[in-house]
């Protein structure tokens, strides 16, 4: 995963990790599903990932409640997929490392809070991929852009 791939890279953003600045991530994601010519609901579940996994480092990932992280997110368009990357100067955290939830059966009311989140983003998307880089946290979504076997872009 660490070697650079090709394809056509979109313009970075980075942002000082708050949570006014969800919006800017939210924008930049859905402009990228929109040029890999993503249907409605595998933006929104693209969409729904990032959130979660940025709030996710902006609410646990800080070292110190005065310490400020650092996000930043790129997208590379490639002819079979497309590829999020979104990076946390949070503490090391590997979001697969996260249990399952066992409770999804149960109502709503009955569930413990919580844990639901990175189910969802890891859910999200037709591979996911961790690694810590030097000081960041590095995490990878892959979408298919056209209809495959795991329904997301079909879906």
């Amino acid at each position: 995963m660490t070697g650079r791939r090709k394809g056509r890279r979109m313009e970075p953003l980075q942002v000082i990790g708050a949570f006014e600045r969800l919006a800017e991530l939210r924008d930049y994601v859905e402009r990228a599903a929109a040029t890999a010519g993503l249907d409605r609901k595998a933006s929104y579940r693209l969409c729904l990932a990032v959130d979660e996994l940025a709030t996710n480092a902006m609410t646990h990932g800080r070292p110190s409640p005065e310490h400020e992280i650092q996000l930043r997110l790129h997208a590379i368009l490639e002819p079979a997929t497309l590829r999020i990357v979104l990076e946390d100067t949070g503490k090391p955290y590997d979001p697969r490392q996260t249990p399952v939830p066992t409770n999804l059966n149960l109502p709503l009311e009955e569930r413990e809070p919580g844990g639901l989140g990175v189910f969802f983003a890891l859910q999200s998307a037709d591979e996911f991929q961790y690694e810590r880089a030097g000081d960041w946290n590095r995490n990878v979504l892959v979408v298919r852009r056209v209809a495959g076997d795991s329904g997301t872009q079909a879906g």
